[in-house]
């Protein structure tokens, strides 16, 4: 089996959605990052093995989103393309697939990557009304087209916006991440101090430059635009819940990541194919692994990525602290909290992870070191290729140790991966 190694990753600065990208394209925005990544590293006009892209929220007019991406770039349009789904684990998804084609020796090289954009949300209409729409179309005479027409009623014009909820339990994300909270008894200021660090790490991270290797300019934004490198504990201390209305209530603005939007790539190669390039080699892909929990009864939504992490590092003989870095995705701070808990715990660690013994606890100084997404922003389909791009410079740079991603999804999913120095 060939090594799999991360040869450089580019992305737009993440905003919140509604602000400086509003009246982008998903396509457009996507695309923007395939083509930093491709100036970036030199492809114009080379033909790779495959493209794997995707968004969570796009419209079914994007059907063929990673192919139309390619097709406008400097890319050959030899290169094949595919779309990707796996809600905010999508873009370590994508890497994942790249890196086992690339393993096998199906291919040499391909880029991985994924956007999201709530500034270009497609707008839907009731069911009802797409079937009188068809229904209409369909008629032959003026008779059965004046029944169809009159079929209409006003509650037919009613759009129907899009929310981050799960269809199974009605409830948003923020309101099982509250219910997580509570059952791991994880207290408000141990949030508000996570979310305090996530921002004082990106902010430090900017000021050394780090960031600005993965960051290109983009519609004017040259930098991640959430960002609050001087916030306080107090500060956040102030902001009120959003997800629960009783006096349990922790999560707020503050300590759960904004909705952004963004875009994210990743370039792949096998190590003879990364010399024959002349591609810089910053890091190994070395696994993956995805879970699930039965969330609707009650496991938890955001808890699977510790499952994940668990069945990885029994393939792999390794244990929680074999790692000098640590990306938790921090959807919010809450969720990174119980997951760590859980780790610790001897008897969720032989419940549910089927575990002799707990994993144990890590050293939270190598948790996210340039910041995570709470300061970030968090593109659901662009943070796991913001991850990957963002630890292998992070290793690249130590020149070496090992690297633990870990990132929770809708729909009680969790996706994990370990990357290792060269």
């Amino acid at each position: 089996m060939k090594d799999v190694v991360v040869c450089g990753g580019q992305r737009t600065p993440f905003v919140k959605s509604m602000t400086a990208y509003q009246g982008v394209t998903t396509q457009r925005l996507m695309t923007a990052s395939l083509q930093a990544l491709v100036d970036k590293m030199g492809l114009q006009d080379k033909i790779l093995g495959d493209v794997a892209l995707g968004g969570v929220m796009v419209s079914s007019a994007d059907w063929n989103l990673a192919r139309e991406c390619v097709l406008s770039t400097t890319l050959h349009h030899r290169t094949p393309a595919y779309n990707v789904q796996r809600a905010c684990g999508l873009s370590l998804e994508t890497t994942n697939q790249i890196a086992l084609k690339i393993e096998s020796g199906q291919i040499e090289w391909g880029i991985a990557g994924g956007v999201d954009t709530n500034s270009d949300l497609t707008i839907l209409y009731p069911r009802s009304f797409s079937q009188k729409l068809m229904a209409l179309n369909q008629a032959k005479t003026f008779g059965q087209k004046l029944k169809g027409a009159l079929n209409f009623n006003f509650s037919d014009l009613k759009p129907v916006l899009p929310a981050v909820v799960e269809p199974r339990t009605s409830k948003s994300m923020g309101q099982h991440c509250e219910m997580m909270v509570q059952e791991w008894q994880i207290p408000r200021a141990d949030q508000d101090q996570l979310s305090f660090e996530s921002h004082q790490k990106a902010a430090a991270a900017y000021k050394n430059n780090f960031h600005q290797n993965l960051v290109f300019e983009f519609n004017g934004v040259a930098k991640d635009l959430i960002v609050r490198g001087d916030t306080t504990l107090e500060k956040l201390a102030k902001l009120k819940p959003v997800f629960d209305t009783t006096d349990k209530a922790t999560l707020t603005a503050g300590n759960s990541t904004a909705l952004t939007d963004g875009s994210s790539a990743v370039l792949l190669a096998s190590r003879k194919k990364a010399e024959a390039e002349k591609l810089p080699m910053l890091a190994k892909f070395v696994d993956c692994e995805v879970a699930a929990l039965d969330f609707v009864k009650g496991e938890g939504l955001l808890m699977a990525p510790a499952l994940a992490v668990s069945k990885l590092l029994s393939r792999h003989n390794l244990k929680l602290q074999d790692f000098d870095y640590y990306e938790i995705h921090e959807a919010f701070a809450g969720q990174v909290l119980c997951t760590l808990k859980a780790w610790d715990d001897v008897n969720y660690c032989k419940n549910v992870l089927g575990r002799d013994e707990k994993m144990g606890v890590i050293d939270r100084t190598k948790v996210n070191v340039n910041g995570g997404s709470l300061a970030l922003g968090h593109p659901f389909g662009a943070t796991g290729a913001r991850i990957v791009a963002s630890l292998a410079h992070t290793l690249h740079t130590s020149g070496k140790g090992r690297g633990l991603i870990s990132i929770c999804t809708a729909g009680g999913m969790g996706v994990a991966a370990i990357m290792e120095a060269i």
